[in-house]
């Protein structure tokens, strides 16, 4: 990498960690007031025990391209299925492998935020840590050495021809589609919070206690998102600082087609648009705008957006009403299905050179292993975890509210911040 581009990659990673920000704000305002202290200190806590297990043996287990890997011969073609690298950032000296690790931190962190708000007014503080300290350490980088590092999703082209291999400049599917599934994983082990399904299985609508703070944290994450994805492109697509502005107007354009698709359904479909659908709109097209936005033009990236929008108020709508998952904050139809639609998007709209066909199907591959292995392994650790420590709060911690009950005071000790009436 050249100066610029290192000087480039560094300006972005300064800015990267506003993407966490704006999910634990975003988070909180989806939640009731009662836990909004618990949902913002798991945040903090998140990121910092995600950093801590990064640095321990994520960034081992990730690898780099080129690096030490355990290498599976199978169909005499070789399957480099995890990283063989040194413990503890030993021997990362120089300044490129310095900031991938860097980048590597900040986006565990942000996987690991993803499952909070699936979580939200249930999940104990301990337990968020254990499982984000399992995604860190595991799931992630593993899932990160296939697409970034050198493994089996990247060598899909050199090995069988399709296209160049697994593509994904920002992490639509290493951050994304990994957090959104471990989300669902987790909801499915907890529960949905009490009252929020009736005996007959009809939900009820459990409202967020500020919406302002959820659509600001819709621009602190945009700020942040333009650091990620050029960050990502340079790092792991290895794209020439020059395209960097192409990015951040891609990452625009896709935020904002996706907003406008959830605000025109819901006003359709509700007859006033939904301030809190319009947001998760928002950020699922930052979601899926991360894999391609390096390969993609502008107007592609519209299309994106408007699918990602669109595809969110009717996920929302099949896993609340249909399939009884109670996600407060939205993570799992925000990352996981637009996490997984990026992935896809690349295959549809990347513009490659001549001799590159293939490339969706080796796209979807890529989202295949997300469900098909990804998806088992984050259930199979999350519910080993809940039986040795049982990760949901008892009855009279949710009745009372998180930040009482874990944390021993309010957010908003000036006011009444919860009542009875979804007990």
């Amino acid at each position: 990498m050249t100066e610029t581009g290192i000087a480039l990659a560094i300006a972005c990673l300064l800015i990267a960690p506003l993407a966490g920000a704006g999910l634990a704000v975003i988070n909180t305002g989806l939640g009731r007031g009662r836990n909004a202290a618990h949902s913002m200190m798991a945040a903090l806590c998140v990121v910092s025990v995600a950093a801590g297990m990064y640095f321990i043996c994520g960034r081992a287990f990730q690898g780099f391209s080129g690096g030490h890997g355990f290498v599976i011969l199978a169909g005499g073609k070789p399957w480099d299925w995890m990283g063989a690298e040194p413990w503890f950032f030993r021997g990362v000296t120089t300044a490129e492998p310095l900031l991938a690790a860097w980048f590597g931190m900040i986006a565990a962190g942000l996987a690991g935020l993803i499952p909070v708000g699936a979580g939200a007014e249930r999940w104990r503080l301990g337990a968020i840590l254990a499982s984000t300290a399992l995604l860190a350490a595991v799931t992630f980088p593993l899932f990160a050495h296939w697409a970034w590092g050198g493994g089996f999703l990247t060598q899909l082209g050199v090995n069988y021809g399709l296209g160049r291999g697994y593509l994904d400049a920002g992490g639509s599917g290493p951050i994304h589609a990994v957090g959104g599934i471990t989300a669902l994983a987790v909801t499915w082990i907890i529960g949905a919070r009490r009252g929020k399904y009736s005996s007959e299985g009809m939900p009820m609508a459990i409202p967020g206690h500020n919406a302002v703070l959820v659509l600001s944290g819709c621009m602190l994450a945009f700020a942040g998102w333009l650091g990620l994805n050029a960050a990502g492109a340079l790092l792991f697509a290895h794209v020439e600082p020059g395209r960097v502005p192409l990015i951040a107007v891609n990452t625009l354009l896709a935020a904002s087609g996706a907003a406008l698709a959830s605000a025109l359904i819901t006003k359709i479909r509700f007859t006033k648009p939904d301030a809190s659908l319009t947001a998760n709109g928002w950020v699922a097209g930052l979601v899926a705008s991360s894999a391609g936005c390096a390969f993609i033009a502008p107007a592609e990236a519209l299309i994106v957006g408007l699918v990602a929008g669109a595809l969110v108020p009717f996920a929302v709508e099949l896993l609340d009403l249909r399939l009884e998952v109670d996600d407060p904050g939205g993570a799992i139809s925000v990352h996981a299905v637009g996490g997984i639609w990026g992935m896809l998007a690349v295959g549809i709209f990347g513009r490659f050179e001549a001799g590159d066909a293939g490339q969706m199907l080796a796209q979807t591959v890529a989202v295949a292993t997300i469900v098909g292995f990804v998806l088992p392994l984050a259930y199979g650790l999350n519910r080993a975890l809940d039986r040795v420590i049982g990760q949901r709060v008892r009855v009279d911690g949710e009745v009372q509210g998180m930040d009482l009950y874990e944390l021993g005071a309010g957010a908003y000790p000036e006011f009444t911040t919860h009542t009875d009436d979804y007990r």
